[in-house]
């Protein structure tokens, strides 16, 4: 396991890392336990450069909070080669703003579409008008895509409205589920089970098999949530051309 300390410009302070050997398969690049925008935007940065880097053997690169797996072809390359090469793609890294997507995404929150909402408001005594307006307030910074294809792990919740995860979690819950656990929020891709509290469902499909490419959002765009009413849910969902609108940020 090596360490290395970089500077970005956008870094306030050394970024410190660590290369983990995984298998014979992959190198973990990880910037320990601490999860926040900053360290993700370092995250975001390295991927992006070890994609544009077309290193020899590399098959894959997968992000997260706070680290990065580095899949490799051992019949092309050695686990040792490649970690050096990292060690030195990474100790000259910096962090420049790109441009990223922010997509509005429609939310029908409560009843039948949410059904935790209720309880959630209950709980942080906030009337449903306050809790959606909580909710719709952030402009969300999409930390990375997993559990599921598809699925949007979302930073930026108001502190408010943290709340630790259900005791039972369920075993189905739809896709399109919009959903607080701790301090995230998040966007469901499938069905699929989950221990967060659901506040609401939304139209937009966030992975599709059909569709190229499959997966809508990736990790470094934003997500803006916009509240609508059933009707307008169900005429969302039932138009096949439909996509929500997004913009280039900066």
């Amino acid at each position: 396991m090596t360490s290395q300390e970089t500077t970005g410009d956008r870094q306030a302070e050394s970024r410190r890392y660590s290369l983990v050997p995984l298998a014979d398969q992959g190198v973990l690049v990880d910037c320990g336990e601490t999860i926040d925008v900053e360290t993700n935007r370092w995250i975001d940065a390295a991927a992006r450069a070890v994609n544009a880097a077309a290193i020899a053997g590399v098959t894959g690169v997968v992000p997260t909070y706070r680290s990065l797996t580095v899949e490799y072809d051992s019949t092309t390359t050695t686990q040792d080669t490649l970690t050096t090469r990292l060690d030195a793609l990474l100790a000259t890294l910096t962090v420049a703003s790109r441009r990223y997507r922010r997509f509005h995404v429609p939310v029908v929150y409560g009843g039948e579409y949410g059904l935790d909402f209720d309880d959630f408001c209950r709980r942080h005594a906030l009337s449903r008008e306050e809790v959606i307006a909580l909710h719709t307030a952030p402009d969300y910074r999409v930390f990375m895509i997993g559990f599921m294809p598809g699925f949007a792990y979302l930073g930026g919740l108001e502190a408010q409205l943290h709340t630790p995860r259900r005791d039972s979690p369920r075993t189905r819950t739809p896709a399109g589920s919009i959903s607080v656990g701790g301090q995230q929020t998040a966007v469901s891709s499938v069905e699929a089970p989950s221990g967060w509290h659901l506040l609401g469902r939304t139209p937009v499909r966030t992975f599709d098999p059909q569709r190229e490419p499959p997966i809508l959002i990736e990790a470094g765009d934003s997500v803006r949530f916009e509240a609508i009413d059933e009707a307008r849910f169900r005429a969302l969902q039932a138009d096949p051309d439909w996509q929500p609108a997004w913009e280039w940020m900066s």
